[in-house]
């Protein structure tokens, strides 16, 4: 993610220069993720591969995206892109990369697109283009079950203390600026981030508010969110594409106007977040 974007930082994720391409995962999408088309579709949709989108994601934000009990790709992001992949009229590829692989990956056309909730930021724009936001992220910070500290930023923005984050992500930048006095330690996976924390060896990681519920979920009485006066961070996800991809970052954008207004994303973020509300996204569809 990480979606950590926007996170909502969300989260999200920030590119690190000269990571290498971490092998993938080639998830061919079964059932719901094989969208009707024929192979004939997309010839005209800048895709790499006519009839074919080839989609990076790191599928380990359950619900945004991860991998379900039977090992498939499943979560808000899926559902959307299987709606896409059908509105395009092509089939639906997934390739599940490490999170510091996505941009490389996506740079050297080994898919079309990444969903993963990035933020748009200026460093990435650089390598990268941006579709409008398809999802909300509040970023948050996460202490031991026990912590006791005042609730200010201040309490853990000191020499001695550590704050977690996942490596790569707009919520390790996030954690930087927040806490510029405290030590900032990366972790490729979002789940030892936040053990760090619940085992006493950092006081606060920096994290999506969905991604911390599902793993308070799992891991019950480890960790809770600060109970800070406001979220550390309110941004948006977008979709990234190839820089200079005009073509498919024009449908993608078509789809994703339509599906803000026809009620798609609000429907979709409600089943798989398991919320009452959808936030308000950006205008100007």
């Amino acid at each position: 993610m990480p979606r950590s974007m926007k996170s909502w930082s969300a989260v999200r994720r920030t590119a690190l220069a000269g990571v290498a391409v971490v092998s993938a995962l080639v998830l061919a999408a079964c059932g719901g993720s094989d969208s009707s088309g024929g192979g004939s579709g997309g010839d005209d949709a800048g895709l790499n591969k006519a009839g074919t989108l080839t989609v990076g994601m790191n599928l380990q934000f359950k619900p945004e995206m991860y991998l379900d009990a039977a090992g498939k790709p499943a979560g808000y992001d899926v559902d959307l892109l299987n709606k896409l992949a059908t509105e395009l009229g092509v089939k639906l590829n997934i390739q599940n990369l490490d999170f510091n692989g996505l941009i490389p990956g996506l740079q050297s056309k080994k898919f079309d697109m990444v969903s993963v909730g990035f933020s748009a930021t200026e460093e990435r724009k650089k390598v990268i283009d941006f579709t409008r936001a398809y999802v909300p992220y509040t970023s948050v910070l996460a202490v031991g079950q026990n912590d006791t500290s005042p609730a200010t930023v201040d309490s853990y923005n000191a020499k001695g203390k550590t704050i977690t984050a996942l490596q790569g992500s707009t919520g390790e930048q996030l954690a930087k600026k927040s806490f510029p006095q405290a030590k900032v330690s990366s972790f490729s996976d979002q789940n030892a981030a936040l053990l760090q924390v619940a085992t006493g060896r950092a006081q606060g990681s920096v994290v999506e508010d969905y991604i911390l519920a599902q793993y308070q979920k799992s891991n019950p009485n480890q960790v809770k969110k600060a109970a800070l006066p406001q979220p550390l961070d309110l941004s948006y996800g977008a979709w990234a594409v190839q820089k200079g991809n005009s073509t498919l970052r024009t449908k993608l954008d078509a789809f994703l106007c339509k599906a803000q207004k026809d009620g798609t994303l609000a429907e979709l973020y409600k089943k798989d977040f398991e919320v009452s509300e959808f936030p308000a996204m950006p205008e100007g569809c």
